[in-house]
């Protein structure tokens, strides 16, 4: 599997960011100058973090950065006081911004996302009539400036289809801001939004630019929408109504230029009906309706989906599905859908024997159990210095966060349910896990 480059422009902060993405298993390149730029020879990064405090005049060095790495995703670095200057990066290029000082865990978890939202998102994987139907409405949906909401069960992939229909849209040009409402505590969601003046609130410092004004010219995605707060919920309302927003402690207002996408695994309309969910912020959500099946129901995208995830965690490896593995893909239920689907080829990748993927090294639950150590034939040395190695990584940072779960899988970069399907391999081949009291 490719492990993403990361290039750091070497600053008082870089040997700590250096370590802290090393253990979170990048492949991370220091360079020196206000104007960053690797070796000759080397390949071009996956991810690029930009120190304001090197380069103050931020502008012309992101516009160089997007000459010479077109399409590579760029993180500023920005002092406190500075997020003006974070919306101007922002305005200018700039996929995402930390404000100093962060933590490891905001750091990998930024790069995380912001490596996540590059993924190239043109060559869908739709070849079922029901996935070419929704496309075709997305693409028409992109041309216009309205609302739109996309439904559908947890793991369809409502993001990715949000991210196309923002690269399809007349503001693919402009910034994309996609924004968990579930991730984020409810007392910090609203400055989170519409950003605050300083002295706004307790501990307001400084003034902060909200998500909004951030993603002005381009699209805001509000994910799990369904988990904001009522109250929240009227004061969006009035910000999708009225194009314009007042800061939190501010009574001067911000014009809005911005193209909102809401999505929800919940049923919205039941929602509302229910008192959960406000019925006129619903109506002006749903503008374009728009809605994933889940796996289940388009079968015909299971085995292309397979062969796309092989590619894209293992590419030129030459890796294949046997037919008895396909036919067991297709036989399972996928209750998580698509991301259950890519977490299944990701742990087959790791536990291959070989080039053709076994329905035995799929681990799904309703066609096989977990190999023995006395089924696993011997790996090449290769194989096994990789596993090996991988194991290792797995296991140092369960200690790290003292064997918790959730913290372990959110450094690694996969899913809690990805990480105990790891955890299970690492019993299997005789690894002692307990050592790192494994706990969430």
């Amino acid at each position: 599997m490719k492990t993403p480059l990361l290039m750091i422009q070497a600053s008082p902060l870089a040997t700590s960011l250096h370590q802290q993405l090393i253990a979170a298993d990048y492949d991370v390149r220091l360079v020196n100058g206000t104007a960053p730029e690797l070796d000759p020879g080397t390949p071009p990064p996956s991810l690029i973090l930009l120190d304001a405090a090197v380069s103050p005049d931020i502008v012309p060095v992101l516009r160089d950065l997007s000459l010479r790495y077109p399409g590579c995703p760029v993180i500023t670095l920005v002092d406190a006081g500075q997020s003006a200057l974070a919306g101007e990066a922002m305005h200018h290029g700039a996929m995402d911004y930390l404000l100093k000082p962060f933590t490891g865990e905001q750091l990998v978890a930024t790069v995380n996302h912001a490596l996540s939202l590059n993924q190239p998102i043109p060559d869908m994987v739709v070849a079922s009539p029901a996935s070419q139907q929704v496309l075709l409405l997305a693409k028409k949906a992109a041309q216009t400036n309205a609302s739109i909401l996309i439904g559908g069960e947890s793991g369809t992939g409502k993001e990715c289809l949000a991210r196309y229909i923002h690269d399809q849209s007349p503001r693919a040009k402009g910034p994309y801001v996609a924004v968990n409402c579930a991730a984020i505590p409810e007392t910090m969601l609203e400055s989170t939004l519409f950003g605050h003046a300083r002295g706004a609130f307790t501990g307001a410092q400084q003034s902060q630019t909200g998500k909004f004004e951030l993603a002005n010219g381009g699209t805001l995605v509000l994910d799990e929408i369904s988990e904001m707060p009522l109250a929240l919920q009227a004061k969006l309302l009035r910000v999708l109504q009225e194009r314009e927003l007042e800061k939190l402690g501010s009574n001067q207002k911000v014009k809005l230029d911005v193209r909102v996408i809401a999505a929800s695994n919940r049923d919205l309309r039941a929602e509302a009906a229910a008192g959960r969910f406000r019925e006129d912020l619903f109506y002006r959500l749903d503008v374009l309706p728009l809605s994933w099946p889940a796996l289940r129901q388009r079968q015909e995208d299971i085995l292309p989906l397979a062969r796309h995830f092989l590619a894209k965690h293992a590419p030129e490896s030459g890796f294949e599905l046997h037919p008895d593995a396909a036919r067991a893909l297709l036989a399972h239920d996928w209750p998580g859908n698509v991301r259950e689907l890519e977490n299944t080829i990701q742990r087959a990748l790791i536990l291959a024997r070989g080039l053709v993927l076994q329905t035995i090294d799929l681990m799904l639950p309703d066609t096989v159990t977990a190999p023995t150590p006395a089924q696993m034939p011997a790996a090449s040395s290769l194989q096994h210095s990789r596993r090996s190695a991988e194991f290792q990584h797995v296991l140092d940072t369960l200690r790290r966060f003292n064997g918790h779960r959730k913290d372990t899988a959110e450094a690694l970069g996969v899913t809690t349910r990805a990480l105990r399907y790891k955890l299970a391999a690492m019993r299997e081949q005789g690894i002692d896990i307990n050592q790192a009291a494994v706990t969430g």
